[in-house]
């Protein structure tokens, strides 16, 4: 069973959850996504929307193989090299294109001055639970 409670006296969420609370299933956790193709090279230089779309395609790969979707993540940690509030469009439409409307993941999203390859602009780690 999945419950999205929305505390008191906790500004509203914007296309997050403030809290998830999982009973049962089967826990699937998701090592952070980068922006890389099959072949290792880097996707969308310089362009945060298309890394985050090719994140978000690795993720949806990656919640494949354990037998999960993104209907069954239930937190997930966003990390963007030189994170400037105003140019957070893209990552929110992308992230509006896979996440449910209703009752979104959990959410973090946190500011850091790289990542561990050259070029890359966003990372994303995500934890599901099926069959809750």
């Amino acid at each position: 069973m999945r419950e999205h409670p929305i505390p008191q006296g906790v500004s509203p969420a914007r296309g997050y959850s403030h809290v998830v609370s999982v009973s049962g299933g089967r826990t699937v956790y998701i090592a952070g996504q980068i922006a890389l193709d099959a072949e290792g090279h880097v996707v969308g230089r310089g362009d945060l929307g298309a890394q985050a779309r090719r994140v978000f395609e690795n993720l949806k790969a990656a919640l494949a193989a354990a037998g999960a979707t993104f209907a069954d993540v239930v937190k997930m940690n966003t990390y963007v090299v030189n994170l400037d509030p105003a140019n957070l469009a893209p990552i929110r439409e992308v992230r509006a294109e896979y996440l449910p409307s209703t009752n979104p993941p959990a959410s973090t999203l946190v500011g850091v001055t790289q990542l561990a390859v050259e070029g890359l602009l966003i990372e994303v780690e995500m934890i599901a639970v099926v069959g809750a």
